[in-house]
C-alpha cells in the first residue's frame, strides 16, 4: 500500500514537472519570440518602437485575432495607442490608425512605403495582379483598367446591373422562407460579376460551380501561408486554378456567344484599352485580371449589400425619406418606377441616397484596410516605423475613431448633406475606397450598384426581419452578421400591395434573367 502511495506521488510530481517546465519553455519561447522581433528596430533612429505584443511564435496573434474579429483591434489600440506592433497571418506588422497617419501612410506609395499584401493573398491572386503591381508596371496597368470604370463604360453597364438586381429582387420575394440576405448578396454579386460585368454565358449548372469555388477562393484568401494538405491555403490554391480553368474556357467561347450583344462588357473594354496602350494581355494576365476583378465586385459589394438592407430595416424613417425623394424627382410615381427615368445621372443626382450609401460605407467599410512595406525607417505618432516592416493602415478604424464625425457610432445620413458636410473637414478622416494613388479603381461601379439596389429596394419591394433581434455583426474576413441576416422579402404591385409569392414564382426569371444579360 505504502510503494503504491508512493508510485502515485511520483506520478503526480512528474506531471507536475512536466507541466511546470512546458509552462516555462512557453514563457521563454514567447519572450525570445518578442525580443527576435524588437531588436529589428532602426539603430540609426532614436525613436523607440511601437508598443505591441508578438503573440505566440510562428502563429502570432493570429487566433486572437480570428476569435475576436474587430475587437481584437479595438482592445489593443486601446492599451498601446494608435499605432501598434502585432504578428497576423505569418508575418509581423504595424497597425496604423487616424487620419493624419493614414495620410503618411497612403501619400508615402514609391518613397516611404510599397504594397505589400500578405503571402496568401498575393499568392492566390497571382504576380500580374493590378492589387500586386508596384512602379511603372501599376501605373501602366491602372491606366489599362482605368477605362473599364469609365462613365461611358457604367453608362453601358447600368440596364444590365438593375435588370440583374431587379430579377434577384423577384427570386427573394418569390421565396416562401426567410432568406440569407447575405449568401444571397454574394450570389447577387457574383452573378453580376461574371454576366453583366464579364459578359460570360455560363450555365445555371456551370455557374453554380462556379460560385462555390469562388467562395472557397475568398474563404482562404488570408489565411496562414502553410501549404500542407487540406490546409486553408492549399484550398485557396486549388480553388484558385479550379476558377482559372473554367475562366480560360468562357474566354475562349466568348466571341461565339457574343452575338447579338448590346453593349461592351468590361473584357471588351479592357482588351480595347490594352491595345490602345500598346500592349497585349496573355491568356495569364486575362485570367488573373478577370479573378481580380470578380473579387473587387464579390466580397466587398456583397458585405455592403447586406449592411444597406440591414439599416433600412433598423431605420425605417430613413427607407421613407428615400421613398420620399424618389417621389419628388419623378422617379417613383404611383408606387413603381417610370420608365427612362434611372439615367446614370440621374441616379448620380439624388443626394439623400448618396448620404445613405456613404454613411452605408462609414459604419460598415467592407475592406479594414491595406498592406504596404516600409521603404524606409520613418516616423508616426512619436515612434518609428522601420525599414522592410509591414503597414496595415485601417480604414475602418479609422472611421470609428474621426472626431470629425458626431455621434460616431449612430447611424446618420444627414451627416453627409451639404448643411453638415462632416465629411468635408478632412480628407483623409472618411475613406471607405483607400486614398492616394492606389485608392479603389472600381468605388465609382460598386456605389452605383449599392444605389440601383436602394432604389429597387425603396420600389418594388417590403422587407422584414425573420428573428427576434438584428445579429451581431463580425468582420472577418470582411463587414457580415454572423448568421448572414435572415430576412422575408415580400413583391409589391404598382399600388405597393404584395404580391403573393406563388404568383411571383411563376415567373420565368432564368429566361428574363438570360435575356437581360
Amino acid at each position: 500500500m505504502l510503494f503504491d502511495n508512493f508510485d502515485l506521488v511520483s506520478a503526480l510530481a512528474t506531471l507536475a514537472a512536466c507541466v511546470v517546465s512546458m509552462a516555462l519553455l512557453l514563457v521563454v519561447s514567447q519572450q525570445l519570440w518578442q525580443l527576435r522581433w524588437t531588436s529589428t528596430r532602426d539603430k540609426n533612429c532614436k525613436l523607440p518602437m511601437p508598443k505591441g505584443s508578438m503573440g505566440f511564435p510562428i502563429i502570432g496573434e493570429t487566433c486572437h485575432w480570428l476569435f475576436q474579429g474587430s475587437a481584437f483591434h479595438a482592445s489593443r489600440r486601446q492599451k498601446y495607442g494608435n499605432v501598434f506592433k502585432t504578428h497576423l497571418l505569418g508575418r509581423p506588422l504595424i497597425r496604423v490608425t487616424g487620419a493624419e497617419n493614414v495620410r503618411k501612410v497612403l501619400m508615402g506609395e514609391h518613397t516611404l512605403v510599397s504594397v505589400d499584401w500578405p503571402q496568401s493573398t498575393s499568392t492566390l491572386l497571382g504576380p500580374n495582379s493590378l492589387a500586386n503591381s508596384i512602379g511603372d508596371i501599376h501605373r501602366k496597368r491602372r491606366k489599362v483598367f482605368s477605362k473599364v470604370f469609365s462613365h461611358e463604360a457604367l453608362q453601358s453597364y447600368l440596364p444590365k446591373i438593375q435588370q440583374v438586381i431587379q430579377e434577384s429582387l423577384r427570386l427573394w420575394s418569390s421565396n416562401p422562407e426567410p432568406i440569407n440576405v447575405y449568401r444571397e448578396s454574394q450570389r447577387l454579386s457574383f452573378h453580376m460579376a461574371v454576366r453583366v460585368l464579364l459578359g460570360f454565358r455560363v450555365a445555371d449548372e456551370e455557374m453554380r460551380h462556379l460560385f462555390t469555388t469562388f467562395q472557397e477562393f475568398i474563404d482562404n484568401i488570408f489565411t496562414l501561408p502553410i501549404d500542407l494538405p487540406f490546409s486553408g491555403y492549399r484550398k485557396g490554391i486549388r480553388a484558385r486554378d479550379t476558377l482559372q480553368k473554367g475562366i480560360e474556357k468562357a474566354i475562349r467561347e466568348k466571341p461565339l456567344s457574343s452575338q447579338g450583344k448590346d453593349y461592351s462588357d468590361a473584357l471588351d473594354i479592357l482588351l480595347e484599352s490594352a491595345k490602345e496602350n500598346g500592349t497585349e494581355l496573355t491568356m495569364q494576365e486575362l485570367k488573373e485580371a478577370t479573378i481580380e476583378l470578380i473579387f473587387a465586385a464579390f466580397a466587398t459589394t456583397a458585405s455592403a449589400s447586406t449592411s444597406l438592407i440591414m439599416q433600412l430595416l433598423r431605420h425605417p424613417a430613413v427607407l421613407e425619406k428615400l421613398r420620399e425623394e424618389l417621389r419628388t424627382r419623378g422617379i417613383l410615381h404611383n408606387g413603381c418606377l417610370c420608365e427612362g427615368e434611372l439615367g446614370l445621372d440621374t441616379i448620380v443626382s439624388l443626394k439623400y441616397l448618396d448620404c445613405v450609401i456613404k454613411e452605408v460605407l462609414r459604419l460598415f467599410t467592407p475592406v479594414s484596410g491595406g498592406y504596404r512595406t516600409a521603404l524606409q525607417t520613418f516616423e508616426l505618432d512619436g515612434v518609428q516605423i522601420p525599414k522592410g516592416w509591414s503597414v496595415m493602415y485601417s480604414i475602418r478604424d479609422t472611421h470609428d475613431t474621426s472626431a470629425v464625425f458626431k455621434d460616431v457610432d449612430a447611424f446618420d445620413p444627414d451627416r453627409f448633406s451639404q448643411e453638415r458636410s462632416e465629411d468635408k473637414e478632412g480628407r483623409f478622416h472618411y475613406l471607405p475606397f483607400g486614398g492616394g494613388i492606389r485608392s479603389c479603381l472600381g468605388k465609382q461601379l460598386a456605389t452605383l450598384f449599392l444605389r440601383i439596389l436602394a432604389i429597387e429596394l425603396a420600389s418594388t419591394s417590403r422587407f422584414e426581419l425573420a428573428t427576434r433581434n438584428f445579429p451581431r455583426v463580425v468582420t472577418v474576413p470582411v463587414v457580415h452578421p454572423v448568421d448572414g441576416l435572415k430576412v422575408k422579402f415580400y413583391g409589391l404591385d404598382s399600388n405597393q400591395n404584395e404580391i403573393p409569392s406563388d404568383l411571383l414564382a411563376d415567373i420565368k426569371t432564368e429566361e428574363l434573367l438570360g435575356a437581360a444579360v
